[in-house]
């Protein structure tokens, strides 16, 4: 067993289970090397099976189905991966008793879990593993185009089904392509999220509700978000120019850059009212930080990735109220879990109640095995790859973050591969039972999900 394989049997061998089923593992003489093979006992549970509910254990019990999951445990990119074994924990319980497929058989269901480090290298070399050591049947992957795009690529090139989200679509599609000006569609991966046209129009409607002189100072970093959200066509500029937006592009700057003193000149010098762009947390919580204490003041601060989490608010502390960021699933939303039935508002508050964790965005992860199993409850034959594609590519589900569905046409389906979910404007205010709370200020792009604010600007 290996050591990370260790790793991921303790961040997810927190299923509540009854005392009967440990007593069986105990007399079954089940070891820790079953719990790395199974990435935690979840899994060995699921494989175990149950004759009650339809699981296995009776007549007619199937092979059992591997589903592996990459995600960003550790390193810069580890708060995308906060709540991840908390939602294995809740895919590990829905099929412990295993998962009816198309074929009429109940399978057991085992999820191996790789930790990314949140490197883009190491995301493809674990993928790689999954595919050829540990013979997945389905991948699933999330948490920014760093781990995206590696494990998708890896599934394309062998053939392996892939679900993931987390992402925007155009860093997931253009990104992976050998020559962006004449993309081609995949074969085998297939992804659901939004993209910079959403987020961009998130980001002009906070800002039109403020008096700024719309001049903004952008803070592109040099990885796969900056390069697709600073891209001249495709990204983020034509759609700001189109808005009436003026910018400054401070450059890419590399990831773990400890002195901004020439972005923040610059932008001092040209006079912006508005900060933005798409930055690792540990970057943004450096740059905002000098930003302070060289007195650049601007109205509003609205960076993508690195102000999604509570966590790297309160990190920030108390120059972190009223900035700004997109926001792609809270409580609040309007939908459901299409393998408990549990409303958004359940999800957040279980997960809370489970690890005394204030709720947080990549929660939406956990949408991502919703696509799978339903694919898999109409895959007639598990033991082919191509069956599980063609079911994954039939998806019409609604899920706890919307509808996932490849076969919608414009302008959820806005290229192959590709099924867009809601996004709407959100700002950090002083929380009640939190430092932070996330407020949705603005949907210009998604009016079924209640606004709950005004935006403000930040004052000092």
């Amino acid at each position: 067993m290996s050591s990370e394989d260790s790793k991921t049997s303790k961040a997810t061998e927190g299923v509540r289970t009854p005392i009967t089923r440990r007593d069986f593992l105990k007399t079954a003489g089940v070891t820790g090397l079953a719990l790395g093979a199974t990435g935690g006992l979840g899994g060995v549970l699921a494989a175990c099976g149950s004759s009650s509910d339809g699981g296995g254990g009776s007549d007619g019990e199937g092979r059992p189905i591997k589903v592996g999951f990459v995600s960003p445990k550790t390193g810069p990119l580890a708060p995308f991966g906060e709540a991840d074994a908390w939602c294995v924990t809740q895919w590990e319980a829905y099929v412990k008793d295993g998962l009816e497929c198309g074929d009429g058989q109940v399978h057991p269901v085992e999820f191996i879990v790789k930790d990314s480090q949140s490197s883009t290298d190491r995301a493809g070399t674990v993928a790689g593993e999954l595919i050829t050591n540990d013979g997945v049947d389905v991948m699933m992957v999330a948490s920014t185009p760093d781990t995206v795009n590696p494990v998708a690529i890896q599934a394309e090139a062998l053939g392996v089904p892939c679900v993931s989200n987390d992402c925007p679509w155009q860093p997931y599609y253009f990104g992976r392509q050998e020559d962006p000006a004449n993309p081609v569609p995949f074969t085998w991966t297939y992804h659901f999220f939004w993209g910079l046209e959403d987020v961009t129009a998130n980001f002009m409607a906070m800002w039109d509700g403020l008096k700024t002189n719309k001049l903004v100072g952008e803070m592109w970093g040099n990885d796969a978000d900056g390069i697709a959200w600073s891209d001249p066509k495709t990204g983020q500029p034509p759609m700001l120019t189109a808005g009436g937006y003026k910018f400054i592009d401070s450059g890419r700057f590399q990831a773990g850059t400890d002195d901004f003193t020439p972005q923040i000149s610059k932008f001092k010098a040209a006079g912006v009212d508005i900060v933005s762009g798409n930055m690792l947390p540990p970057d943004f919580i450096n740059f905002w930080t000098q930003c302070y204490q060289q007195g650049l003041r601007p109205m509003a601060c609205t960076i993508g990735k690195a102000l999604l989490f509570p966590s790297q608010l309160e990190a920030v502390g108390d120059i972190g109220y009223n900035l700004t960021t997109e926001c792609w699933w809270t409580p609040s939303h309007p939908f459901k879990s299409s393998l408990t039935g549990q409303t958004d508002q359940e999800i957040g508050d279980a997960f809370t109640a489970d690890t005394g964790k204030q709720w947080t965005q990549p929660l939406l992860h956990y949408a991502v095995f919703e696509v799978v199993a339903d694919a898999l409850k109409r895959t007639t034959n598990v033991d082919d790859k191509q069956s599980i594609l063609d079911a994954i590519k039939a998806t019409d589900l609604d899920t706890m973050c919307g509808n996932v569905n490849w076969n919608a046409g414009e302008p959820q389906n806005p290229v192959p591969n590709v099924s867009k979910t809601p996004l709407v404007g959100g700002q950090w205010v002083k929380g009640e039972k939190w430092p932070f709370d996330l407020k949705i200020v603005v949907n210009p792009t998604a009016s079924e999900i209640t606004v709950q604010q005004d935006v403000a600007p930040i004052t000092y």
